[in-house]
C-alpha cells in the first residue's frame, strides 16, 4: 500500500546551501509553513506566509533558536536513536508530491526499516508546552502531517531536546482524513499565492506586523466611506472592551478586598493570589537629569505607524 503512496513522490536533489533552502521555499509549502496554513502557528499567520510567498516581505529572518536547532539536529537525532534503538540516517533528497507539486518537504532523518521519518525539534526551557504529558505543539503536528501527506511514509517520528530540561519522543501515525483536510487547505491557500489574490486577514500579531513591513511609509488619504460599517464596528468593540475591562477591575477588587492581608484564597476549582512582589525599573526622569549624556546614548528612534480612528463632524 505505500509503495503506491510513495510512487506519487518526486524526489529533488537537496538544497546545497541556506540561501537555495529559502529561494526552494518560495516555489511551495514546507513541513513548516503547515501550521500557518492551518492557522496554528502562534508566531506565523497564513497572511504572513502569503506575503512571504508572492515576494510582498522578504522571508530571510533567522535568530538564534534557528541557529540553534539546526546545530543541535545532529545530537538530537543521536538521542532519538539511543533512546528508541532504531537507525536513522540522513536523506539525500527532498521530496515533492506529483499531483500537488506545491507541497514540499525537506525531512531531517529517514528511519532505516520503516516507511517513516523523524523530525528534530530544540525547544526553550521557558516552553508551556507539557511534553512530559504527551503534549506537542499544534503547529508540530501539523508539520507531521504535511511530511506524511507529501512523501507517503506511515508515520513521522518526532524527538524534542527542551533545553536544560529533558528530551521527548513521540510518533504521529498516518490518518487519511488529517492528510486530506490538509491537502484542502493547502490547495486553497496556494491558489491565493498562484493568483496573487489576499487570503482572509487575522487578529494576530504576525499579521499586524506583516502590514507593518510591507507598508511602512503613509501617504496622502483615500476614500474609505464604503468601510463606515466597519468602522463603526471597531468603535463599538473599543466601547464593549473598556466597559469589560471594568467589570473585571471592579470583581478583581472584590476578591482583593475579600484577600486583604493574605496572599492565597481557594475554592474547590481555583486558588486566587495576591502575592507580594518586587520589580526593578529605570526611572527614565531621574536618569535623564543626573545623566544626560547616557540617556541621549541609550536612545533609540523606532519608526512605526499608528493607527487611530477619530469622529469627525464634517457638518457646517
Amino acid at each position: 500500500m505505500y509503495k503506491k503512496r510513495n510512487s506519487n513522490v518526486i524526489k529533488l536533489r537537496i538544497p546545497r546551501s541556506r540561501e537555495e533552502w529559502l529561494k526552494d521555499r518560495i516555489k511551495g509549502i514546507g513541513g513548516s509553513d503547515a501550521g500557518a496554513v492551518l492557522g496554528l502557528n502562534p508566531w506565523k499567520s497564513a497572511y504572513t506566509l502569503w506575503c512571504e510567498k508572492t515576494g510582498k516581505i522578504a522571508n530571510d529572518v533567522d535568530n538564534e533558536a534557528m541557529r540553534q536547532g539546526r546545530d543541535l539536529e545532529e545530537y538530537v537525532a543521536y538521542r532519538f536513536a539511543e533512546e528508541t534503538g532504531k537507525k536513522v540516517r540522513k536523506s539525500n533528497f527532498s521530496y515533492q508530491r506529483k499531483d500537488y507539486p506545491f507541497m514540499l518537504a525537506n525531512v531531517d532523518r529517514v528511519v532505516v526499516g520503516e516507511n517513516a521519518i523523524l523530525e528534530c525539534k530544540t525547544a526553550s526551557a521557558l516552553t508551556r508546552i507539557q511534553y512530559k504529558k504527551g503534549e506537542i505543539p499544534d503547529n508540530y503536528y501539523a508539520q507531521c502531517i504535511h511530511y506524511m501527506a507529501t512523501t507517503g511514509v506511515d508515520r513521522v517520528y518526532i524527538a524534542i531536546l527542551v533545553l536544560g530540561i529533558g528530551f521527548y519522543w513521540y510518533v504521529v501515525e498516518r490518518d487519511e482524513e488529517a492528510i486530506n483536510a490538509l491537502i484542502s487547505a493547502e490547495k486553497t491557500f496556494w491558489d491565493y499565492v498562484v493568483n496573487d489574490e489576499e487570503p482572509p486577514i487575522d487578529g494576530s500579531e504576525s499579521t499586524s506586523n506583516t502590514l507593518q513591513k510591507r507598508y511602512p511609509e503613509g501617504y496622502g488619504a483615500i476614500d474609505l466611506f464604503g468601510r463606515e460599517d466597519l468602522i463603526a464596528l471597531i468603535k463599538n468593540l473599543e466601547k464593549s472592551k473598556k466597559s469589560i475591562e471594568k467589570q473585571m477591575d471592579k470583581l478583581k477588587n472584590e476578591l482583593k478586598k475579600e484577600l486583604g492581608n493574605h496572599e492565597f484564597g481557594q475554592t474547590d476549582k481555583y486558588k486566587v493570589s495576591w502575592k507580594n512582589a518586587k520589580q526593578n525599573r529605570i526611572d527614565a526622569e531621574q536618569l535623564k537629569k543626573k545623566y544626560p549624556d547616557i540617556y541621549s546614548e541609550c536612545q533609540k528612534e523606532i519608526s512605526f505607524r499608528k493607527f487611530e480612528i477619530k469622529e469627525e463632524d464634517y457638518e457646517q
